[in-house]
């Protein structure tokens, strides 16, 4: 009988801006990993413990090389009509549908319209969707779960990182705007004051035509450079979570989470 399987995201691929050097992960007990590509190019690594465990223990360490972003002005002045093209509408296609965890209600539609009415470039209307979000939206942790449904979280205008993401790539989807879910850690330095810092951070990606997938922050209002490190990518949470998996067992457990990330 398997007591504990589960399917890591924890070992970044080497995106564009960011070249992934070294990845180590170590499981206690001691178990086989299995490494693997699923459906969004995302390294995973499933394992299963068919002995009972009083402590399950994951470590990741990571090191990365990241370049500072480098938007062209014709990216930034790209339009929609740039995504008629048909090899780029084949990329994005997923992006721009509904998915579990992001439902486009009328609510989010007409509030998206009224935000990027008049202004034609992508660049610009995921500046002015992320920059609502951040003003809006007041960070609290324990407002909402794990399965907080967004347009809860859109109606409370309060939430976490995750639910801030989940918000903008709505936003996005409901104008055509191709949005995926990046989830990965924040470098805050010494004279930085980025909120998610303390543990894993997710934020949101707006596909610019020629420049590619480029992060929009809407928790620090902020694009995604080289202070972020992007772990995996996806619809939503669902494609990208750290750790997902089943386990039987007590119901008297305690989760610890530790995030280090350092300048090297």
């Amino acid at each position: 009988m398997i007591l504990s399987l589960n399917t890591l995201h924890l070992e970044p691929r080497t995106f564009p801006y960011q070249k992934t050097l070294s990845t180590l992960i170590r499981v206690i007990p001691a178990t086989r990993l299995r490494r693997f590509t699923d459906l969004f190019q995302n390294i995973s690594h499933h394992f299963e413990l068919p002995e009972p465990h009083a402590k399950l223990e994951i470590e990741s360490r990571i090191r990365v090389h990241n370049l500072a972003l480098d938007i062209s002005d014709a990216s930034r002045s790209a339009t929609l009509k740039d995504y008629q093209e048909s090899s780029v509408r084949e990329r994005i296609w997923p992006y721009v549908q509904e998915s579990n965890r992001v439902s486009i209600s009328p609510e989010i539609w007409r509030q998206s319209v009224d935000l990027v009415s008049g202004m034609p470039s992508i660049y610009g209307q995921a500046c002015a969707m992320m920059e609502w979000i951040h003003r809006e939206f007041r960070y609290a942790p324990g407002a909402t779960g794990v399965n907080t449904p967004l347009e809860e979280t859109f109606g409370m205008k309060c939430g976490v990182c995750q639910d801030f993401t989940h918000v903008m790539l709505g936003m996005c989807r409901s104008v055509g705007v191709a949005a995926r879910y990046a989830s990965g850690y924040l470098y805050n330095g010494p004279r930085d004051s980025l909120v998610g810092a303390q543990a894993s951070h997710a934020w949101c990606e707006v596909y610019l035509p020629d420049a590619g997938w480029i992060g929009f922050d809407p928790t620090n209002n902020t694009l995604a450079d080289e202070r972020y490190v992007k772990i995996a990518v996806g619809r939503d949470y669902d494609d990208v979570a750290p750790v997902v998996g089943s386990y039987q067992g007590t119901g008297h457990c305690r989760m610890e989470v530790c995030v280090e990330v350092e300048k090297l």
